[in-house]
Parts: structure tokens; C-alpha cells; sequence
């Protein structure tokens, strides 16, 4: 899905300048084009724009004025020319300030610190997302218990039960180990035995037949050997 922008300037010219090298940029869309910035409150209430290119000196609301009103602005690259509004625009946290008239290389230059500004925040949204659901719940007896999954140590098979172990306690419940394995990431767990399954990050020594965990050695299987070790090293 293309980012989405505005363009906000009295000048015509200036917002032809703009759109030009936005036909270079695949990654960005113009969602609005506007010669003040009055008219452009409906679509940020109603769409989510993310970046917004934004002159100054501009008739019923500055630029810097219009900033101001916004509670929660988009990424914002002021276009103006005049550089007597460019510590203020900084003081609003603008992702950059560019100076008319724009080449392609300084307006490029602002659109790739937008890329890196943009992709951060992706990111910590994503881990935000992860955290928020690295947990499970399992049934012991008649309780539905949480379990957070950077907590789990290991979990062992035990006839048609499970005992999950994790730093704090241990829960045992009725499933089969397969089809709980199946519900790990693959990156944080490994099957080292028909009955175990270890968390990675939480081995503290190794063998070729054993696993440590918490002072505890867990088995290497032998069909698992190589696939275990293999990982490990």
C-alpha cells in the first residue's frame, strides 16, 4: 500500500514543482493538493495522510499556525522561501525544512529521511503488536491459565499431557506435544526429543547428548542429534 500525502501551498507553481518529482517516488501517493491550508482539516479528520508538504507564507493560516492546531500531525517537510521560519518549524518537530526553490536532490534528501522516519515507527508498531500477543492460554483442571512465551523454559511430554514450564510455575495440560509445537515460532523453540521442546535463548549449556536449562539437563533424542546440534552451532 502506497503513503499517502498532501500538498499545501498558495503557489501554484510550487505545488507543480512537487508533484513533478512525486512522479519519480513509486512508495508515495497525492491523496490532496490545497492552496490553503484551512481546506485540508476535512481529509487529515477523515483519511490518514502520512506526510505532508507544507509552505509557510500562505493567506487565512500560516503554515506554522496550522501546525500548531494539530494533535497528532503527520510527518510534515516545509516548503518555503523563506528560511526566517526554520528554527520555529524545527521547534515543532517538522521532519525537514526545504528552501525554494527545490532541486530534485535536496526534495529526494527529505523524502528518504521520511522513508527512515516512516519504517522506525513501522517497526516499534510492530513490536508493540508482538508483545502484546506473546502469550497463550492453556486449560489446567478448569481454569484457563496465561502463559507468556518468553517466559517458557521448556515444555515435556507426559503421556497424553503436557507440563509447560516457564520461569515462575509450571502447568500441565491435556494436549499433545506436536500440536503444541505447532503453535511456537519456530525461531525461539526446538524439538530436542520426542518429549521435550526447549526455548533457545534460555539454553545455558549443551552437549551432544544433553541440554541445560535452569540447571536442569533435558535430552538430546538421537533422531533429533544432528538437527539440534546443527542448529545450535
Amino acid at each position: 500500500m502506497k503513503l499517502k500525502c498532501i500538498i499545501i501551498d498558495d503557489d501554484s507553481l510550487a505545488i507543480t514543482v512537487i508533484e513533478s518529482y512525486l512522479e519519480n517516488i513509486n512508495e508515495i501517493e497525492i491523496a490532496a493538493k490545497y492552496n490553503n491550508a484551512i481546506d485540508a482539516y476535512e481529509i487529515l479528520h477523515n483519511e490518514k495522510i502520512d506526510l505532508i508538504f507544507l509552505d509557510i507564507e500562505m493567506p487565512r493560516l500560516t503554515g506554522v499556525d496550522f501546525i500548531k492546531t494539530l494533535n497528532k500531525p503527520p510527518s510534515i517537510i516545509i516548503t518555503s522561501a523563506n528560511k526566517d521560519y526554520a528554527i520555529e518549524g524545527f521547534d515543532l518537530n517538522v521532519l525537514d525544512y526545504l528552501m525554494k526553490p527545490i532541486t530534485f536532490e535536496r526534495f529526494l534528501k527529505a523524502v528518504n529521511k521520511f522513508f527512515l522516519v516512516h519504517r522506525s515507527v513501522k517497526e516499534i508498531h510492530k513490536l508493540i503488536e508482538k508483545k502484546e500477543e506473546d502469550f497463550i492460554f492453556v486449560k489446567e483442571n478448569k481454569k484457563m491459565v496465561k502463559i507468556f512465551l518468553n517466559d517458557i523454559l521448556y515444555i515435556e511430554c507426559i503421556k497424553d499431557y503436557i507440563k509447560i514450564v516457564t520461569v515462575n510455575k509450571s502447568v500441565i495440560t491435556k494436549e499433545q506435544i506436536s500440536a503444541f509445537e505447532n503453535k511456537l515460532n519456530k525461531k525461539d523453540f526446538l524439538r530436542i526429543h520426542r518429549s521435550f521442546i526447549i526455548a533457545i535463548n534460555k539454553i545455558e549449556a549443551f552437549s551432544a547428548t544433553t541440554i541445560e536449562i535452569c540447571k536442569k539437563e533435558l535430552p538430546i533424542g538421537r533422531s533429533y542429534k544432528n538437527l539440534v546440534i546443527e542448529r545450535l552451532e
